[in-house]
């Protein structure tokens, strides 16, 4: 057998240049299991209610789980997580890609990053596998990015690679970034352009003057307790894999846009309209396959291979060839603003991968701006002779350039909904101003999923249905280990609060141990059998319960880091329009989901008061402080 798994990770002040290695011992790492849980220990333990996202006292963090660079499918991931500059509380993004096996098979498991680089730097992080902690901080460089400040996250990537090599893996800014941008993403594998893109990260790096992190891996694997074991286990459930996941790799994610739009999930023109039948077809995974697909590609170990290159042919879009846009781009930047042209959509999605910029929050501020327009918020000078109108690319792309380059309306829009409404004097409580405690929904509507209204206003990076994943359950996708074995009523109220808190553990489970949470969809493996691999490939004699049991505490930790912010019940709300206004029509026409009462029955479930707070005796069970 081999060693118990102790990560180790970098920490680098950027303001000193001081770098040292941190060891974490099995009891400090165990609770928390790894990835979002450890970072979400270390955040809370370096950062506060006072601090300035955007200010040198401000960490970012790059933290890997222990199947991460393994066999196990889907786990090419990794976790960034900062107190975040468009949300003011805790902010974290996960992404796919090679980064994270790069970074693992290089001999870590994360970075600390501190201070503020007093120009721009780039990190070089080559191997250090074989070295004792004492020298691993030899692997290290910080070094200068003036050269590539100012270029876009695609082309930095490639000069970066020009000058290092083919075989590194790049983390990095674009402008938009290096503008301080609220909804500004870190970016990586050039141009199959996997993003962090949620809470605006890529803003705080930005503001460490940080340009890129880069990593050179030499070995094929990683030491696992139990290599053979683990290897036996992982190679028994991946042939159950394809059978749940073939369409999503066959068409993308793309491949849910007819569906979406079917059953009222499709956000739909600022989350007003109900319908976009045709043009949810246009948008499809299916119509990029028969039009401007070239091949597939997917994220390291993962055999669902969900990822799209594709090539547009038009002469306006410059014959660009890259990443396609998944299901949240075509929403977002496609029927959230009545755009059904899917060569306009991609390309959309493409500039927004090269300026840095999250596509869910690009689409959802770009249709606030139209509304704020079509109020006399803003006049047409302000679109700088651009139509501000539904169905308009030229709005879009036009948009998409002003925030990434920080120009003109831009510089407002670029900060976000909840930023730019308050800029505009836009009262906060308008029916178009969508944002839960500042982050703009992505494409799934509460209204189809009542569980995801709940979701929504208490995940604790704000508006998400990635850390709750609660509505597969109501699509089919039994989860008999957490006490549902059976499809929920999606429009049915009870039992919901509950089934939120139940997956919301589990997914921090999924983002601790470093899964795609396609790995639901796919229906395998189970919950049971994740807490086996973690045992085989740390040592720890970890079963579900205790696998589990880690869930709560991270969700409580993330929970108790936003009350020090002053979150509580007040902030776990919906937006106006999707709280009040029925979609009147397609799928979910009627339906309204009840909140109230679903935050109920999740506080109950949790152990916290009806505000929302963790009780005592719920931390104290937990050990969280």
């Amino acid at each position: 057998m081999g060693e118990v798994w102790c990560p180790r990770m970098l920490d680098i002040d950027l303001s000193s240049g001081r770098v040292s290695v941190v060891r974490f011992r099995e009891e400090q790492v165990r609770p928390y299991i790894g990835g979002s849980g450890l970072a979400a220990r270390l955040l809370a333990e370096n950062t506060g209610a006072d601090t300035d996202p955007l200010s040198e006292s401000n960490v970012l963090i790059y933290s890997l789980g222990p199947l991460t660079g393994t066999i196990a499918p889907t786990s090419g991931r990794h976790h960034i997580t900062a107190k975040s500059p468009l949300t003011g509380i805790f902010g974290e993004a996960d992404v796919g890609g090679y980064f994270g096996r790069a970074l693992r098979r290089a001999g870590f498991e994360g970075l600390i990053i501190r201070g503020k680089a007093a120009s721009p730097a780039y990190i070089m992080v080559e191997d250090a596998a074989t070295l004792h902690d004492s020298d691993a901080i030899t692997a290290v460089r910080v070094l200068d990015a003036s050269a590539l400040w100012g270029k876009d996250a695609i082309s930095a990537d490639e000069a970066i690679k020009a000058v290092h090599g083919s075989d590194v893996e790049v983390s990095v800014i674009g402008q938009a970034g290096e503008g301080l941008a609220k909804i500004a993403a870190i970016m990586h594998d050039g141009r199959s352009s996997r993003a962090a893109g949620r809470c605006g990260l890529g803003a705080v790096m930005g503001s460490k003057n940080l340009k890129a992190v880069v990593v050179r891996a030499t070995r094929n694997e990683v030491p696992l307790y139990d290599p053979e074991g683990f290897r036996e286990l992982v190679r028994s459930e991946v042939r159950h894999l394809p059978g749940g996941a073939a369409r999503m790799g066959q068409y993308g994610t793309a491949g849910g846009m007819v569906n979406a739009e079917e059953i009222g999930d499709l956000p739909i023109k600022n989350w007003f309209q109900g319908e976009f039948k045709e043009g949810a077809q246009k948008l499809s995974g299916v119509v990029m396959a028969e039009t401007i697909l070239t091949k597939r590609f997917g994220c390291a170990a993962c055999p669902i291979r969900c990822g799209r290159e594709v090539e547009l042919k038009s002469p306006q879009y410059g014959g660009y060839w890259g990443a396609g846009p998944e299901y949240e781009s075509l929403g977002s930047l496609g029927s959230m603003l009545l755009i059904d042209d899917l060569e306009a959509v991609t390309y959309a999605a493409y500039l927004c991968n090269a300026y840095g910029l999250d596509t869910i929050s690009a689409g959802g501020v770009i249709a606030f701006a139209i509304e704020a327009f079509e109020r006399g918020y803003l006049s047409a000078a302000d679109f700088d002779g651009h139509e501000p109108a539904w169905g308009s690319v030229d709005t879009l792309l036009a948009l998409v350039r002003m925030m990434g380059e920080r120009q003109g309306i831009g510089e407002v829009l670029g900060d976000g909904v909840r930023a730019a409404a308050a800029a505009l004097g836009i009262p906060a409580d308008a029916d178009f101003v969508i944002h839960v405690k500042g982050l703009e929904p992505p494409m799934h509507d509460p209204r189809a999923y009542n569980s995801l209204a709940v979701g929504y206003a208490t995940s604790n990076r704000g508006a998400c249905h990635l850390q709750g994943f609660s509505h597969p359950v109501e699509r089919g996708v039994p989860m008999p280990e957490l006490g549902f074995p059976e499809q929920l009523d999606r429009f049915a109220t009870a039992d919901k609060g509950r089934l939120v808190a139940k997956m919301q553990d589990l997914m921090c489970v999924f983002d601790s141990a470093k899964l795609c949470k396609f790995l639901v969809v796919a229906g395998r493996p189970r919950p049971t059998t994740i807490a086996d691999w973690l045992a085989k490939a740390t040592g720890w004699d970890i079963d579900f319960d205790e696998m589990m049991l880690a869930g709560e505490r991270i969700s409580n930790l993330k929970r108790m880091y936003n009350v020090r912010c002053g979150i509580s019940r007040k902030d776990d709300t919906l937006p106006k329009r999707i709280a009040t206004h029925k979609r009147g029509s397609g799928g979910a026409a009627e339906n309204l989901p009840d909140l109230e009462a679903m935050l109920d029955d999740y506080y109950a479930a949790r152990g916290w008061t009806s505000d929302g707070i963790p009780e005592k005796h719920t931390l104290d069970r937990l050990g969280v402080k």
